[in-house]
């Protein structure tokens, strides 16, 4: 059982259910994802102060509907269903749902008429945002009507003496302004949270449970300069001093003079640097499926890794820089959602390991990785750093990994970033970089034709990574990095703007 409060949010396979995670951890509630066919025995082992069942894109009444155990409803603990889950209150608790005459997809006006508890302090008359094509025609027995609209007679519903809610609405999108307020009534008047999820809480708890782990053991710590690792090692320090090692790996898939300034950077932890690139750049050799890419590079990285704590000796765990977005891309929750792709440290990780894993921040997002590196006083030069995958560049050399492309990228790069940290917009942005396509195109270049690789750029806003918009870069910005790129790069002669948003690309191109 975990030592502060909990909310599970049971996926039924919503495109949203992540953004109601982070509205609910938004109000300093904790809160998990967990698999919509959770036993009831996990739950008790959890004992949550409630359960948000997500929507999804089912209709309860089909064959082989996503269905949660109805005993849940049993259990005492106060239930938010949003939308596909208001659906699932009336068909399992006897009422009735069926198909819409006119489905509702978009803005509607949400008309509140019970503002007792779920929809207290709000105006009688709610912007809201819908997604459905079915509807509650008949409530269960002991429920009343909270809200409707002009196309759902019923959308929102309650049984106060079990503590049953149910909207039709998503609170959770920005596009329902008061969202946010229908979500923390349920939170503190309804489930009585307390609102203890703090950066401050978060590092206490952790460092407890660290050493509750490895007690006497020691830990190795896969440190790669990135954020999520250096709060990772930080956070590990804390708890238990000089029994973590951190090593620094050159995979050989690093950004141009990333592993001096890595190894510059952390000069005062006393790094263990590793150069292993010949050993990954061989394993990749012939290699463009990036799902292969991802698990090559992921085991290499545990084989080195264990290869060190051998020479070191006495070293039990491996800690990683995991996150929680990292883990809901790579594992399906056993519900509908799907695998998006394999983080290496997640999904990319070999079966048999002879460490054992330690993953402190698996269950943060990224900006809350941030706030909890400001807790530990680490550096805003190195908490300001972009994202940057684990399998480094392979991942955004598309086709095969040669040193040749990769040469190439890391100056078309590095051209990008400088660029944009001279404009002051690399902090505008939350990602940045640039990609190497398998595609060669004709140019000119001093009156002679060529025949050169084109690179993408790609900049991102978002806030954790879960979703994302394309940067609105200006236009002169562009040509400038665009020419520089074709002029500095030996084999480049067309240069690209990604302006897909995430979804339904992903930010990554593998």
């Amino acid at each position: 059982m975990k030592d502060f409060e909990i909310v599970l949010i049971l996926d039924f396979g919503s495109q949203y259910t992540q953004l109601i995670a982070r509205r609910v951890r938004e109000l300093r509630v904790y809160c998990e994802i967990v698999p919509y066919d959770i036993t009831l025995d996990e739950i008790h082992s959890i004992n949550p102060k409630g359960i948000i069942l997500s929507g999804g894109p089912s209709s309860v009444y089909e064959k082989g509907a996503p269905l949660p155990d109805p005993g849940i409803f049993n259990l005492g603990i106060p239930i938010l269903g949003i939308c596909y889950g208001l659906q699932i209150l009336g068909h399992l608790l006897g009422g009735r749902v069926s198909k819409s005459e006119h489905r509702e997809y978009g803005y509607a006006r949400f008309v509140v008429d019970d503002d007792i508890d779920l929809f207290r302090d709000l105006s009688p008359d709610l912007e809201v945002w819908m997604s459905h094509g079915d509807r509650i025609d008949q409530m269960p027995e002991n429920f009343v009507r909270l809200g409707h609209t002009q196309n759902s007679h019923i959308a929102a519903v309650c049984d106060r003496g079990r503590k049953i809610f149910g909207i039709q609405f998503h609170p959770e999108v920005v596009h329902t302004p008061r969202g946010r307020d229908v979500l923390n009534n349920f939170l503190f008047l309804i489930c009585k949270c307390r609102g203890e999820w703090t950066p401050k809480h978060f590092v206490e708890s952790s460092v407890k449970k660290i050493n509750e782990i490895v007690r006497d053991g020691s830990v190795i710590c896969a440190l790669s300069g990135g954020v999520d690792s250096a709060v990772t090692a930080a956070l590990i320090h804390r708890a238990l001093g000089s029994r973590l090692i951190s090593v620094f790996v050159n995979n050989g898939l690093l950004r141009k003079n990333e592993a001096e300034e890595v190894r510059e950077a952390f000069k005062s932890l006393d790094l263990r640097y590793v150069d292993a690139s010949e050993e990954f750049l061989r394993d990749l050799k012939g290699i463009t499926d990036p799902e292969k890419k991802r698990k090559i590079i992921g085991e290499r990285f545990i084989r080195v890794f264990e290869r060190e704590a051998e020479r070191i000796g006495n070293i039990n765990y491996l800690a990683q820089g995991t996150l929680y977005p990292d883990v809901i891309e790579s594992r399906s929750t056993r519900g509908p959602s799907s695998t998006i792709k394999s983080h290496h440290n997640v999904g990319g990780l070999p079966d048999k390991m002879n460490l054992k894993l330690i993953e402190p921040l698996r269950e943060l997002f990224k900006d809350e990785v941030r706030e909890v590196g400001k807790i530990l006083n680490i550096p805003d030069s190195i908490l300001g750093r972009h994202p940057f995958p684990g399998p480094g560049l392979a991942i955004r050399v598309l086709g095969e990994v040669t040193e040749e492309r990769l040469n190439i990228l890391r100056e078309a790069d590095h051209i990008f970033i400088q660029e944009l940290r001279k404009s002051g917009w690399y902090d505008r942005v939350w990602q940045a970089f640039a990609v190497l396509l398998p595609v060669q195109s004709v140019g000119v270049m001093g009156d002679e034709r060529t025949y050169e690789f084109t690179v993408v750029l790609r900049a991102v806003t978002s806030q954790d990574g879960m979703t994302a918009d394309w940067a609105r870069l200006p236009m002169d910005l562009l040509g400038r990095i665009s020419s520089r790129i074709i002029n500095e790069t030996c084999g480049v002669n067309r240069v690209t703007y990604d302006i897909s948003s995430k979804p339904p690309s992903t930010i990554e191109w593998e």
